[in-house]
């Protein structure tokens, strides 16, 4: 029956044939596609929505298999209703109902009908639409007698706008009606998207009809838990080489949290800059699992040797060793071979031990209040990779909360840090000493405090300098003694401020880091997050910068032939005053075009009639009483 389409925002991708020729190269880029296909569509999004489709199955299941009585009913015509909450401006809605639509028709029924509201002009289409495209209303006796021969009838319906259900149509409102007649004989189940709340079907229907719905509401995750689910499976993960720099990521997160919400974007963004490192970056051919980047490294080239000489990072290197030790590095290639698979070992060690020890600190200090170290790990990751974290006043307003916890709670606190190790099998050494000190904190007996009584002083008048200094003075000689507890709890807390030091460095102290991380920031800012004038010019005046058809490159102030019309027609029309006239402008047009050999002349007025209603959608021109054969330049978004 009907499909759910899945439509996204395309982005452009602009790597040159020659950058990636490298064998591995290309097997990084097809195993990061299909990772991108294969986790995005089938793991990341079903497990995001893993429980609310359950949950719409098992409703659909209740009140749909096997209900010749249905005791469910509190009204012989009302009919079963699914209100399914996805939140507002979320692109990836159409990607939740095919996950939907996949699942019933696996596991409940294959009679699942999807129909958007644009769709649905009138009773004789939604029909048409609903019912394998018959042309007749009178089919559902048809249906009727069908469905009593096979399985249950499940419609889904759902908005193309973010506006909430649209659906102000008295096409629905006939349905509904139509349909709540059959309901003994059919068993209609309805569900609806909506984007803001369920009053909307209140709102959008009379009481007439909304009282023929059997309502249930359903939530879906919010988009920050979506964003986190896939921060946690596509960049905190250590089996992916490539990596992200601060601010890049913050770049992406900008994007998703403050334009459309998408996670589909969020990783299309994620593709787009890896094809972007693997363009820019030859060396990037180090990318990529261990031993085939020990294998690359063996194989370096001489040119790729000074490459990576001439790494910032390497660079900084060499100038920690010793004198003889830099010559080698400088002069010997073999030797920086050997030394670059050492250093590409320590890169890949320290991916391995770097997130184990980030997701026990932010589990140690999500909680403490105003969340000093940021609430979501997203937020301590981009400070751990670009500043020493134990630098920051952030970092010493977390450990002097973390010294003031109580037992139980530090305890508690531990208990999930020995989870996260122990999931992840690695730092065995780390694992054993929590496990100790939480078990020293669990031997300890009741609150062993010790309590300092100070003397009691005698009142005297004095005045408020005085009093002030002779405080000041009894607190500095003031020694405090600490309990057994918290003489432990500074022992933890020590241990945690060395991880944090060892395991969380910033990532470009790592060398050789600029292999697996992509840094170039403006590039996509300007390319995922354009302004609408700045992007539409540059492309009208430099159709080559997008394109990238050698066949585009023209001299300043010449126009190319083999631009699109569009293009060209608005080259010409910078050329004009306020009023341009018509067939003027269609004399250049064609002036140009006859320079090209291949081009069809008979259709030149056509194309010219088409690129200029172009530049009117776009805002260019638009038509003056004050001249017929005329059109008026715009400035942007004047009128």
């Amino acid at each position: 029956m009907g499909n759910c389409s899945n439509e996204h925002r395309g982005t452009s991708f602009s790597a040159s044939a020659a950058s990636l020729s490298n064998p591995l190269i290309c097997s990084s880029i097809n195993t990061f596609f299909f990772l991108d296909k294969y986790i995005f569509s089938q793991v990341i999004q079903d497990q995001l929505n893993k429980k609310v489709l359950d949950s719409l199955a098992e409703f659909i299941k209740k009140h749909g298999l096997g209900c010749s009585s249905d005791n469910w009913r509190q009204r012989a015509r009302e009919i079963p209703t699914a209100a399914l909450m996805l939140g507002v401006n979320v692109p990836d809605h159409a990607m939740t109902f095919r996950s939907l639509c996949n699942l019933l028709q696996d596991s409940v029924t294959p009679f699942v009908v999807s129909v958007h509201a644009k769709e649905c002009a009138g009773v004789y289409f939604l029909v048409q639409d609903c019912y394998q495209g018959r042309r007749r209303q009178e089919d559902i006796n048809y249906i009727t007698f069908f469905y009593n021969a096979n399985n249950v009838v499940c419609l889904k319906l759902k908005s193309g706008s973010n506006h909430g259900l649209k659906i102000l149509n008295l096409s629905f409102f006939i349905f509904y009606l139509i349909n709540s007649r059959y309901t003994q004989e059919l068993p209609f189940i309805f569900i609806f998207g909506i984007a803001t709340s369920p009053s909307a079907i209140q709102h959008r229907l009379p009481h007439s009809v909304s009282s023929l719905l059997c309502i249930e509401v359903f939530h879906s995750l919010s988009c920050t838990q979506h964003l986190a689910s896939v921060f946690d499976k596509l960049i905190l993960n250590s089996q992916f080489p490539f990596k992200l720099s601060s601010r890049v990521i913050q770049v992406l997160v900008g994007i998703f949290l403050y334009h459309d919400f998408s996670v589909q974007n969020f990783v299309k963004g994620l593709q787009f800059s890896m094809l972007e490192h693997f363009k820019s970056q030859p060396l990037s051919m180090l990318c990529c699992q261990k031993q085939e980047a020990l294998l690359s490294a063996k194989t370096l080239s001489k040119k790729n040797v000074e490459r990576i000489r001439h790494l910032p990072s390497f660079m900084r290197y060499v100038e920690t060793q010793e004198p003889q030790e830099q010559v080698q590095l400088l002069t010997n290639d073999e030797h920086v071979k050997e030394v670059c698979q050492q250093l590409l070992k320590n890169l890949h060690k320290y991916h391995k031990n770097y997130y184990p020890i980030l997701q026990c600190l932010h589990s140690l200090t999500s909680s403490l209040p105003k969340f000093p170290l940021g609430k979501h790990i997203r937020e301590l990751h981009v400070s751990c990779i670009e500043k020493n974290l134990w630098e920051t006043e952030e970092y010493d307003s977390a450990l002097q909360l973390l010294r003031i916890l109580a037992k139980d709670e530090l305890v508690a606190a531990l208990r999930k840090c020995a989870e996260i190790l122990k999931s992840t099998k690695i730092l065995q050494n780390v694992l054993q000493q929590l496990e100790d000190f939480i078990g020293r904190l669990e031997a300890l007996e009741g609150k062993s405090e010790t309590v300092c009584v100070p003397r009691k002083m005698e009142y005297q008048k004095t005045d408020l300098f005085q009093l002030q200094k002779t405080l000041l003075e009894k607190e500095s000689r003031r020694t405090k003694r600490m309990n057994p507890y918290e003489v432990l709890r500074s022992q933890v807390i020590e241990f945690i401020d060395s991880l944090v030091r060892e395991y969380l460095t910033p990532a470009e102290l790592q060398p050789l880091n600029e292999v697996c991380y992509y840094s170039s920031s403006g590039v996509l800012r300007q390319r995922l997050n354009v302004t609408p004038r700045t992007s539409i010019q540059a492309a009208l005046s430099h159709p080559f910068y997008y394109l990238q058809n050698e066949s585009l490159k023209t001299d300043a102030g010449t126009i190319s032939s083999a631009a699109p019309d569009l293009c060209i027609v608005y080259k010409l029309h910078l050329e004009c005053g306020r009023l341009i006239n018509l067939y003027d402008w269609l004399e250049a047009f064609v002036t140009v075009m006859s320079a090209a050999e291949d081009q069809d002349t008979n259709s030149e007025d056509a194309r010219f009639i088409q690129a200029v209603s172009e530049m009117e959608f776009l805002g260019f021109i638009k038509s003056t009483k004050q001249k017929t054969d005329h059109v008026a330049r715009l400035t942007w978004g004047g009128c």
